[in-house]
């Protein structure tokens, strides 16, 4: 068993060096990285960070405001595209690569290949999106497979719902959403019948606030009707959408990131995933999935790993903002305890703001201690997002996306801290964030006690501490003792060490010399029942003690 650590890139963003910034530039004047970007040597040095699978996000070719009509991609109204660039989420043809990320745009599929390829020489796995639940509102495929009908081809459009119809329509109403339909075009966007909008808003008038340059995909699940879901014969919506996993499953990615997989009934993912898995045994399905009563059921339908955003990510960001006890983390995994190896811990993805924001922590040094449990505390997946290591601190006004703390996905930018990184200009203390970031990852890629040891949470016998979180993970001779500080200040702890524990992970009572694995140093610890080790951490940092038992 490996611990996974994947690597979440903004695509478009990583590799651009342009430093123009201008607010809702053109890729012009912005500039937009390339799939080429990714180097052999790129490659090397993010594997060498300690991570196993990249997930390059906004490879499928989505609506954007940049015309492309010269290599035969149908132009998008500019009134239902966000930003210059667009969202990578409002997909118009899911057989298709983002052409903003070619550098050859006619030859953009063999530019996707040849990275896939490339990353898996450097000795990593590929993730891409799967955007199941809505399109674009203009989505039509150019590059579909001979004898594929388009989304909505066959569609009777006379009916709000059909299970056999790929949208859902408003019959007889035209899409008339609260805002301007031109946004500077010569006729304003038209759509009659109007289709219901992405975000489950099933009339012709979607607000500012809605996913209004979307359509919901049809499932079988009749909305009008409250819920009630015709599944045999199956949807044709099911078959069309297993097949365009079956597409880029057979370009040799690794695995799918599924776009809010809950918004889709579990039965097509029951359908779909075991389509899929019975041709490419090894791929992954990673959920969005934020409704934890919905976790299992979604688990059981072949998903291999969830979000944990409602309770990691929450409880982890209140106590990095010191609004709640370091002992609300053992409460977050306590609720997920039964599927711990299938949640994914995070601290920042393309939809949250960025810890160093000043909407978050402001700093991305407080981050560190939640890094590290989060690392370090299970067997489960990890995922930091680029620019993370270094405290990106997402604070630019790029456009569309506004001043939110969150690194854009509608528009053409570069990233600050990215740029930095790789002209070597980074700051002291951004290369001791990134320094800690690899060590950890590193740890947690090389310790069989992180891989496959067990866990046990310390904070039962550890009421005092209030800002620090320490755990103990073994296996196979080896401990580590994990203490991590929160606060803004240096503290010098008592960690306890119940019998308990030398009982359930069957440890022997010894005196020993621990070894820092961030640091190097070393300590003498006392191992025995109902004792304590004392230690000294860093603010902001953690100790994570490598004992010989």
């Amino acid at each position: 068993m490996e611990k996974v650590i994947i690597y979440q890139i903004f695509t478009r963003l990583f590799g651009n060096r342009n430093l123009s910034r201008n607010e809702y530039g053109t890729i012009a004047e912005n500039g937009c990285g390339k799939l080429a970007d990714f180097t052999p040597e790129v490659l090397k040095d993010i594997k060498k960070m300690g991570v196993s699978h990249v997930w390059y996000t906004g490879v499928i070719r989505h609506a954007t405001q940049t015309d492309y009509t010269a290599y035969g991609i149908p132009r998008q109204h500019p009134a239902i595209v966000k930003g210059r660039a667009g969202s990578p989420y409002a997909i118009t043809d899911y057989y298709d690569v983002d052409p903003d990320l070619a550098v050859d745009v006619n030859h953009r599929m063999d530019e996707f290949e040849q990275l896939v390829a490339r990353t898996h020489e450097a000795g990593l796995k590929v993730i891409i999106d799967f955007v199941p639940n809505h399109v674009a509102r203009q989505y039509h495929s150019v590059c579909k497979p001979k004898k594929v009908k388009d989304l909505g081809e066959m569609d009777n459009q006379e009916h709000g719902f059909d299970p056999q119809n790929n949208f859902y329509y408003c019959p007889g109403e035209r899409f008339a959403p609260y805002f301007d339909l031109s946004q500077g075009a010569s006729e304003p966007y038209f759509e009659e019948p109007a289709k219901a909008t992405g975000n489950d808003h099933f009339d012709n008038a979607p607000g500012m606030n809605d996913w209004y340059e979307t359509v919901k995909l049809n499932y079988g699940v009749d909305y009008y009707a409250g819920c009630i879901g015709y599944f045999d014969p199956i949807p044709d919506t099911w078959k069309k959408m297993t097949d365009i996993l079956l597409f880029w499953a057979k370009k040799g990615i690794d695995g799918f990131r599924c776009d809010m997989a809950e918004m889709v009934p579990a039965e097509f993912w029951q359908y779909a995933t075991t389509i899929v898995k019975k041709k490419y045994k090894k791929i992954v399905f990673v959920g969005e999935v934020y409704n934890p009563n919905e976790y299992r059921h979604y688990l059981a339908s072949g998903f291999d790993w969830l979000y944990d955003k409602v309770g990691m990510y929450d409880t982890m960001r209140n106590v990095i903002c010191h609004h709640a006890s370091s002992h609300a983390i053992s409460q977050a995994w306590q609720q997920t305890d039964d599927i711990r190896d299938h949640m994914l811990y995070f601290l920042e993805n393309h939809d949250e703001q960025r810890v160093a924001s000043d909407f978050f922590a402001a700093d991305g040094s407080k981050g560190v201690p939640g890094m590290l449990a989060s690392v370090l505390m299970q067997q489960n997946p990890f995922m930091l997002y680029a620019g993370e290591e270094y405290g990106e601190r997402g604070m630019d006004s790029e456009g569309f996306s506004g001043r939110d703390g969150r690194t854009t996905i509608f528009d053409y930018w570069s990233v600050d801290t990215l740029c930095r990184a790789a002209n070597g200009q980074l700051t002291d203390e951004e290369k001791a964030l990134y320094d800690i970031h690899v060590k950890t990852m590193q740890i947690a890629r090389q310790e069989k006690t992180i891989s496959d040891g067990a866990f046990f949470d310390l904070m039962y016998v550890n009421d005092d501490l209030q800002r620090q979180y320490a755990f103990l993970r073994y296996t196979q001779g080896e401990l580590l003792l994990v203490a991590v500080n929160f606060d803004d200040a240096d503290v010098t702890i008592d960690v306890h060490i119940p019998a308990h524990a030398f009982d359930y992970l069957q440890l022997k009572e010894k005196k020993a010399i621990a070894v820092d694995l961030l640091t190097k140093e070393k300590l003498a610890v006392n191992m025995k029942k109902d004792g304590a080790v004392r230690m000294e951490i860093n603010a902001r940092s953690g100790r994570v003690w490598k004992v010989k038992i």
